[in-house]
C-alpha cells in the first residue's frame, strides 16, 4: 500500500511560522515522495523541481521577513494537465498536436500563487477529461493498491494526494471526476457551486457540465483549502448537540450495479449517525430516473463542438475510443441536446425542493471500488459509475465526498450535497457528520 498520510496543512503552516520546518524541507521531501512512487502511480504528467524549489525559497524568505500570504505560503500542491500555467505546455493526457504555451496562467494558478502555494507539476488524465486513457499516457493507479486505477478523469490528481507527494491537487469534474477518483482513493474531493471558482485557463470538455475543485487528504485540509480559493472564511462547524437533516437519496443505496458491501457499509455508517443524533429520511424525485441520458445528451455534442478544429487537424492524435466518442457526438440530435438543458432546470428545482428543508442530501460516490480499468462514458458500465456523481454537475448543487471507510481493504466515500452557492456551510455540516462517524485510522505504511 502506497497511501500516506501527511501532516495536516494548518499544522504545517504553523511548522513555518515557529521555524520548525520550512518551505524547501518539505517541497525537497515532496519530490522525494513521487522519486519514490510514481514509476508505480504514473501520477504525474510533469514534475517541475527547479520552479518548485525556487516557489519554496520565495516562501521561505517570505515568511521569513514577515510576509505572511495565508495557510497555503509555501504548501506543495499539484495541478491537471489541462489547467494554463504561463510558459507551461498541457498536453491534456492526448497526442494531439499540442496548443501554443499559454502566455498567462488560468484564474485558479492566480490564486494558488498570490496564496504562495508551491505547484509542483501536473497531474495525469483520461485523455482530454473525456472518459478514455490514451496508451502513451496510461492510467492512474491507487495508492491503496496499484494493480487497480485511481479514477477518472483526475486520477493523478487524486493519487498524488492519496500517495502523500502532494498536500492539494486541483481537478476538474464533468460527471464526477474529481469525486470518483477521490472516493477510489480514499480522499475528499469537492465539486463546488457551477462557476463558483472560475473555469477561465481550463480546456473545456462541456460548458454546460464543467467544474473545477480541489482534492485533499481529509475534510479539515478541504475547509483550508477551499478558504482560499474561494476568498470566504470557514463556516462554524455545527456542534455535536445539534439536531442534523440529513435526506437519503435511498435509490442509489441499490441498483444492479451497487456492490454490497458498498451498500452495507453505507447503511452502517447512517446508522452510526442516527445513534447520535442526525435526523435522516428517505428522499427521491422520480426526475432521476433521466439523468443518465440527459448528460449524454449535454456532454457529447458540446465536448465534439469544443473538439472540431483539433479533430479537423489531427484525428490520428486521439486515442481510437476518445476519437469515437466525439464523432458520436456529431450524431446527437438538437432537440435532444435542447431538451437536455430543460430538464437541467427542473430536476435543479427538484434538488432544491428536497434541500428546502434539509441541511443536506447524502448518498454513496460511487457504486464500487476501485476497479482494475476505467469505464469509458456513453457505456452502461460508464453510466453506473458516474450514476451518484453526474446528478450534481446537470444541477450545479456543492458536493463533496469524503472517505466512508474500507470494503476488502478498498476505500470507499460518501458524498454530502448542499445548497447551491452555500459551498461553506456544504463543508461544515459534512465535517459535522464525519466527526460523529468512527474514522479509519491513517495509513502508516507503505511500499516504495
Amino acid at each position: 500500500m502506497l497511501a500516506r498520510r501527511l501532516d495536516p496543512i494548518t499544522t504545517v503552516a504553523a511548522a513555518y511560522r515557529s521555524g520548525q520546518r520550512t518551505p524547501v524541507e518539505v517541497a525537497s521531501a515532496a519530490f522525494e515522495r513521487i522519486d519514490a512512487v510514481e514509476e508505480r502511480l504514473n501520477a504525474f504528467v510533469s514534475v517541475w523541481h527547479d520552479e518548485a524549489l525556487a516557489s519554496a525559497e520565495r516562501a521561505q524568505a517570505e515568511l521569513g521577513a514577515g510576509i505572511d500570504r495565508g495557510p497555503l505560503h509555501g504548501i506543495p500542491v499539484a495541478l491537471k494537465d489541462l489547467i494554463d500555467v504561463a510558459g507551461h505546455a498541457s498536453t491534456y493526457g492526448s497526442l494531439v498536436v499540442p496548443e501554443p504555451r499559454p502566455d498567462r496562467d488560468a484564474a485558479i494558478v492566480t490564486a494558488l500563487q498570490d496564496a504562495g502555494a508551491v505547484i509542483l507539476g501536473k497531474t495525469n488524465l483520461l485523455e482530454y477529461a473525456y472518459g478514455i486513457v490514451h496508451p502513451a499516457f496510461g492510467q492512474s493507479n491507487n495508492p491503496w493498491d496499484p494493480s487497480r486505477t485511481a479514477g477518472g478523469s483526475s486520477g493523478g490528481s487524486a493519487a498524488a494526494v492519496a500517495a502523500g507527494a502532494c498536500f492539494a491537487a486541483i481537478g476538474t469534474d464533468t460527471g464526477g471526476s474529481i469525486r470518483i477518483p477521490a472516493a477510489y482513493c480514499g480522499v475528499t474531493g469537492l465539486k463546488p457551486t457551477f462557476e463558483r471558482l472560475s473555469l477561465e485557463g481550463i480546456f473545456p470538455l462541456s460548458w454546460t457540465l464543467d467544474h473545477v475543485g480541489p482534492i485533499t487528504w481529509d475534510l479539515d485540509d478541504m475547509a483550508t483549502v477551499w478558504s482560499v480559493l474561494s476568498r470566504q472564511g470557514e463556516a462554524p462547524v455545527p456542534s455535536a448537540t445539534r439536531t442534523l437533516r440529513v435526506g437519503l437519496l435511498e435509490r442509489y443505496m441499490a441498483g444492479a450495479e451497487m456492490e454490497a458491501g458498498v451498500a452495507a457499509a453505507t447503511r452502517q455508517a447512517l446508522d452510526a449517525l442516527r445513534e447520535r443524533g442526525v435526523v435522516v429520511d428517505d428522499v427521491d424525485t422520480a426526475l432521476l430516473d433521466d439523468a443518465d441520458e440527459h448528460l449524454v445528451a449535454i456532454v457529447l455534442p458540446e465536448a465534439s463542438v469544443i473538439h472540431r478544429t483539433a479533430l479537423a487537424r489531427d484525428p490520428d492524435g486521439y486515442a481510437a475510443g476518445t476519437l469515437a466518442q466525439l464523432r458520436q457526438g456529431s450524431t446527437i440530435p438538437a432537440t435532444d441536446y435542447i431538451a437536455a438543458l430543460a430538464y437541467r432546470e427542473r430536476l435543479r428545482s427538484a434538488i432544491d425542493a428536497l434541500l428546502s428543508d434539509r441541511d443536506v442530501l447524502v448518498l454513496p460516490t460511487a457504486p464500487w471500488v476501485a476497479p482494475t480499468e476505467d469505464p469509458a462514458i456513453a457505456t452502461d458500465t460508464g453510466d453506473a459509475e458516474a450514476r451518484r456523481t453526474a446528478p450534481f454537475n446537470i444541477t450545479g448543487h456543492p458536493v463533496v465526498t469524503f472517505h466512508l471507510g474500507l470494503v476488502e481493504g478498498l476505500p470507499i466515500g460518501l458524498q454530502v450535497v448542499g445548497q447551491r452557492g452555500h459551498d461553506e456551510r456544504t463543508l461544515a455540516v459534512a465535517r459535522a457528520l464525519q466527526r460523529r462517524l468512527h474514522r479509519d485510522a491513517a495509513p502508516s505504511g507503505d511500499e516504495p
